[in-house]
């Protein structure tokens, strides 16, 4: 009977777990859609406030690949459009984080940085660790892959 009962709460708890882990997944991609809205947002009210120094996570896909910045530490360039339609350069630090060999027009890229202003709509850089750590780390990912 005890041997009926145990056999009963586990099928009862793998339900529960099931319907709670399908519960979980649907709040986990609501959560990204809703920073990426936020994100973009924040972006935005930064550019029209002329406003930097700012550290934002953000998503976009890649509009232009510029030639790296070979002057001082050298830097992989590229621009990414939000879906508000806002262009962004980020500048990312090759010296400091491994360069995105493989990045092509049209990727997502999912970014975590500092935002500066300029006309332009701004820019984003510290996408990489700070080797004295007194710099909140930044990472751009790619394809599953973090860079930083």
């Amino acid at each position: 009977m005890k041997k009926r009962h145990l056999i009963i709460a586990l099928v009862v708890a793998a339900i529960f777990l099931a319907l709670a882990g399908g519960r979980a997944l649907r709040q986990t991609a609501d959560v990204a859609t809703y920073n990426e809205i936020e994100s973009d947002r924040l972006l935005e009210k930064l550019y029209q406030d002329h406003r930097g120094g700012v550290q934002v996570r953000g998503y976009g896909r890649v509009a232009r690949i510029l030639p790296d910045d070979d002057k001082g530490s050298r830097h992989q360039r590229f621009i990414v459009e939000l879906s508000t339609g806002q262009t962004l350069l980020v500048a990312h630090n090759i010296d400091l984080a491994p360069r995105i060999e493989n990045l092509k027009t049209g990727d997502q890229v999912e970014f975590m940085g500092e935002y500066e202003w300029n006309p332009e709509g701004g820019v984003i850089h510290w996408t990489h660790r700070d080797p004295s750590g007194k710099h909140q780390p930044g990472w751009l990912e790619h394809q599953g892959q973090k860079y930083w």
